[in-house]
């Protein structure tokens, strides 16, 4: 079951399964980048990075495509991968100026984290964090957004030495965290990878926002209503 605000998809993209609000979800998956936080090192980021270091966009973008996936597989560090990208020739700025700029563009994105949080401690869920990032940008934002505190486990590409779209990093995630496919739900802002999430099963929530979102887990069968409200109607 893939939904995308009150737009329900088929689980296995062949055939209708109609939407049971009754199913036992126990564990949610969520990928990081475009859902509790900014992505790390996307293309906006790239973007800025040549506007504030006066470098050539084209340049640092093809040498980027070629590398960034071989970093994200744990494969390279972020020095390899700065040097390969950044740093095969003289800059006026030196690897730990660019290193931090990098660093600096993951920032909390709109309640997510909140509402996740909530739900988990309401639900008793597991949660398990299914992204591809490379190690150091996982390590300095698990750090800086304690993200320790609300994900159980991190199945990132940079641990497993495999990326989505391939469907095994899910099949990892659902063997770590002891989970049969019909009771994971799994929030991802790329539609593709919540396809093939639920080409197996998992109930896929494409996320495009805080309330399509919070729509997409009510129709699930989740209630996010607050307990406190209805303590203030009594009184």
């Amino acid at each position: 079951m893939c939904l995308e605000s009150l737009r329900i998809y088929p689980t296995d993209l062949r055939k209708e399964r109609t939407l049971n609000k009754n199913h036992n979800i126990t564990t949610l998956f969520t990928d990081i980048g475009g859902v509790l936080l900014t992505n790390g090192w996307d293309h906006i980021a790239r973007r800025q990075a040549v506007e504030r270091f006066n470098l050539d966009l084209d340049e640092v973008n093809e040498r980027h495509h070629l590398t960034f996936d071989t970093y994200e597989e744990g494969k390279l560090s972020l020095d390899e991968y700065m040097q390969r990208v950044i740093f095969y020739t003289e800059r006026t700025f030196s690897p730990s100026d660019f290193r931090k700029f990098m660093l600096d563009q993951s920032q909390p994105l709109d309640g997510m984290m909140s509402l996740l949080t909530n739900l988990r401690k309401r639900y008793d869920l597991k949660t398990v964090a299914v992204s591809n990032e490379g190690r150091e940008l996982t390590d300095y934002r698990i750090k800086q957004f304690h993200l320790g505190k609300l994900i159980d486990f991190f199945v990132s590409s940079c641990f497993v030495h495999v990326r989505k779209p391939d469907p095994d990093i899910f099949r990892l995630a659902l063997d770590v965290s002891q989970t049969l496919p019909d009771r994971v739900a799994y929030i991802d802002d790329r539609p593709m990878f919540v396809e093939i999430a639920c080409s197996l099963g998992i109930h896929g929530i494409h996320h495009t926002g805080l309330e399509s979102t919070r729509k997409a887990l009510v129709q699930l069968g989740f209630d996010l209503s607050d307990p406190n409200d209805e303590i203030r109607k009594n009184n």
